[in-house]
C-alpha cells in the first residue's frame, strides 16, 4: 500500500468519514485539488480531449471579471468556493472575495493555500497509485484579499451585499434550492451580477423532490429547471450571457467525467 493511501485511511479513520459528508473525505479533497490546480497538459492523459473543457474554476472567474461593473461595489462572494481556486482569481480584480463552503476540509485547505501560497496533493492514477502535486497561487494574486470561512449557502445571515456573486454548481446540490435563488436580489448591489453553473443534476440525496426546480412533471407538464431559473431571475435581473461551460473532472488517469452545466449571467436591475 502507498504511504498516501495509508495516510489517506488514517485520515479517514480519525475524522470518521462514513459518517461524513462525501466532501469532507481525503478522495474528495484530492480530486477537487487536481480539478482546481493542475495544468492542463497534466491532468488529462489522452491527447483527444479538448483542453478548452479545463481549468472550470479559473474560467467562472473570468466571466465575472468579464462582467464587472466598475461603478458598483468591489466585493465578491463566492458560495460554494470548493478549494478555493475562483475565490484567488477573483481576487486579481476585486478588492475583497468572501469565499464560503459547506465542507470544513476543503475550507481548510483553502486557508493553508492563503497562507502559504502551495499545498501537496495527490494526482490519482489508478488505485491506490497517485503522482505527487503541489497546487501553486499565482504570486500576483494578492491572496490578503481573499476570507473564506464554513457555512450554509442556504443560511447565509448577514454577511452584506456584493458586486459579483458566484455559485457554480451550487443549486442542484442544495436542501432549498428556491430559497437560495430567492435571496440573490437581498446579496447583490443593484447593477452588480450573479454568475450562475448547474447540471441540473437534481437528486433525493441532496433535496425531497418537492423542492426540485425542475426534472419533474406538473399538471402532465415537464418542468424543466433552466426555465424556473430564468423565471425567478428575471424579476430582479437581466439576462447578459448563456455562455457554454463544459468541464471534465478526472478520477483516474483513464476515467474522467464531461459535464456540461448550464450557464446564465445574470445584472441586477437599478
Amino acid at each position: 500500500m502507498s504511504m498516501y493511501m495509508v495516510l489517506a485511511k488514517i485520515w479517514d479513520f480519525i475524522n470518521g468519514s462514513k459518517d461524513r459528508n462525501v466532501y469532507e473525505t481525503t478522495k474528495s479533497v484530492n480530486e477537487y485539488m487536481a480539478f482546481h490546480y493542475t495544468p492542463p497538459s497534466e491532468y488529462i492523459a489522452q491527447p483527444f480531449c479538448p483542453k478548452e473543457h479545463l481549468d472550470f474554476p479559473l474560467r467562472c472567474a473570468e466571466l465575472c471579471i468579464k462582467h464587472k461593473n466598475q461603478d458598483v461595489k468591489s466585493r465578491a462572494l463566492d458560495i460554494g468556493c470548493a478549494v478555493g481556486r475562483a475565490s484567488f482569481e477573483l481576487a486579481r480584480a476585486y478588492q475583497e472575495v468572501v469565499a464560503i463552503d459547506y465542507s470544513s476540509a476543503f475550507v481548510n485547505v483553502c486557508q493553508d493555500l492563503k497562507a502559504a501560497g502551495e499545498k501537496p496533493y495527490i494526482l490519482k492514477t489508478e488505485g491506490d497509485l497517485g503522482e505527487s502535486k503541489i497546487a501553486k497561487i499565482n504570486p500576483n494574486i494578492d491572496r490578503t484579499r481573499v476570507v473564506f470561512s464554513t457555512g450554509d449557502a442556504g443560511n447565509l445571515g448577514d454577511i452584506g451585499q456584493f458586486g459579483c456573486v458566484l455559485a457554480a454548481n451550487l443549486v442542484c446540490r442544495m436542501k432549498e434550492p428556491a430559497k437560495f435563488m430567492n435571496s440573490l436580489h437581498d446579496l447583490v448591489i443593484p447593477g452588480g451580477i450573479v454568475v450562475l453553473t448547474t447540471p441540473l443534476s437534481w437528486s433525493e440525496e441532496f433535496s425531497s423532490k418537492e423542492k426540485w426546480l425542475g426534472g419533474y412533471m406538473k399538471n402532465d407538464q415537464e418542468v424543466c429547471g433552466l426555465q424556473t431559473i430564468k423565471e425567478m431571475m428575471l424579476q430582479h435581473f437581466e439576462l447578459l450571457e448563456e455562455p457554454s461551460m463544459p468541464f471534465v473532472i478526472r478520477e483516474t488517469v483513464n476515467k474522467y467525467y464531461w459535464v456540461c452545466p448550464q450557464t446564465t449571467v445574470w445584472r441586477r436591475n437599478v
